[in-house]
């Protein structure tokens, strides 16, 4: 008899279940499935959210600074349309009664002078007489101070201080005087920013003027929110209404000419016509008298039931700008040494930024 160890035995081949190769694809397919549905529920569900909006507008208080520029002009009217009760701020008497003669009789006006603590005082003062008990909806920092777009070696401290002054610590200051109004209505405050501030192409305070905005604005934001007050940053390209190339370019032949003759002569008379054809070729190219985008932005900020924190209005502000702040340094270098020439001291035409990369 043969052992069993001798025996050849054949072990039968063992199958996978029915389905179990289709059971596992199905399955690696519904995982999928699930995301994709999850993410579209997600999309679906903040454009449900972004469209919800604020009731009975009527009653309700919107403080809005710089209503002397076309934006905040433009944005007090048509907020005035809407039911708000509107007070704009202007810089002078006239430019409030010029405002009034086209609006509601619900539509107030107030002189304010950012760069003036006593000014600010008056106006808020004056809002808490307006608003009587009920709060501030809404505060919008439509002001922008005038800049001295110029090489930095070109400027003074007091070209720093005449826009920080007004743009940033007057934004400040007036924002926290009224903090109590808001809280008191559960608010919003909407700032604008140029985009354009991501990037410092110009020498002057207006770019640390935005940026000083952006860190305020975030930090007032997770601050206050706890009491039900609101903040969104509306990052605009270069729709402001007081960018004028013949303005500039007055200010730039100001700055030329008060310059010590070392540093003139540095630079060179080419460099300053050179840099002037630049100048205004940049505003022509860039600035855009269309500024429905950004009115719709501030609409949206101020109706919007669940206001968005960051807005984009403009095609550069919400891809070009953005794009170069987090490019590497050489390419907004290089794209900044391609628009504006280059000194006559410098003893190369080529910068040495370029050389050391």
């Amino acid at each position: 008899m043969l052992s069993y160890s001798e025996l050849d035995i054949v072990q039968p081949e063992t199958k996978p279940l029915m389905g179990t190769e289709s059971w596992e694809l199905s399955f690696s397919d519904s995982l999928h499935i699930v995301i994709l549905a999850s993410i579209l529920s997600l999309i679906i569900y903040w454009l449900i959210r972004d469209r919800r909006r604020v009731r009975n507008l009527s009653g309700k208080y919107v403080f809005i600074t710089g209503c002397d520029t076309r934006l905040g002009n433009a944005l007090a009217k048509c907020l005035d349309k809407r039911g708000f009760c509107v007070i704009a701020a202007c810089a002078t008497e006239q430019e409030g009664q010029e405002l009034r003669s086209c609006s509601s009789l619900s539509l107030k006006t107030v002189n304010l002078n950012l760069a003036d603590s006593s000014s600010i005082s008056r106006a808020v003062v004056f809002v808490t007489e307006e608003t009587a008990g009920k709060g501030l909806f809404g505060l919008v920092n439509a002001t922008e101070g005038t800049t001295s777009a110029a090489p930095t070696d070109w400027l003074r401290i007091d070209d720093f201080h005449s826009v920080l002054n007004v743009s940033l610590l007057g934004l400040i200051e007036i924002t926290l005087k009224l903090l109590p109004l808001l809280k008191k209505a559960e608010g919003r405050v909407v700032n604008l920013i140029n985009a354009k501030g991501f990037m410092a192409f110009v020498g002057g305070g207006y770019n640390l003027s935005n940026w000083g905005i952006e860190s305020f604005s975030d930090m007032l934001r997770r601050d206050i929110q706890h009491f039900g007050v609101k903040v969104s940053i509306i990052g605009h390209s270069f729709f402001n209404a007081k960018v004028n190339s013949g303005i500039m370019e007055r200010d730039l032949l100001r700055l030329w000419n008060r310059l010590p003759n070392e540093i003139r002569d540095s630079y060179g008379e080419k460099y300053f016509s050179e840099y002037r054809k630049a100048q205004r070729s940049s505003v022509k190219r860039l600035c855009n008298s269309d500024i429905s985008k950004v009115i719709k932005c501030m609409e949206h900020a101020l109706l919007a039931k669940y206001p968005r924190t960051r807005y984009g209005a403009g095609w550069d502000a919400k891809f070009f700008w953005l794009f170069l702040s987090y490019a590497p340094s050489c390419l907004s270098d290089v794209l900044f040494y391609m628009m504006f020439p280059v000194p006559a001291a410098s003893g190369s035409s080529v910068p040495g930024v370029l050389i050391n990369i």
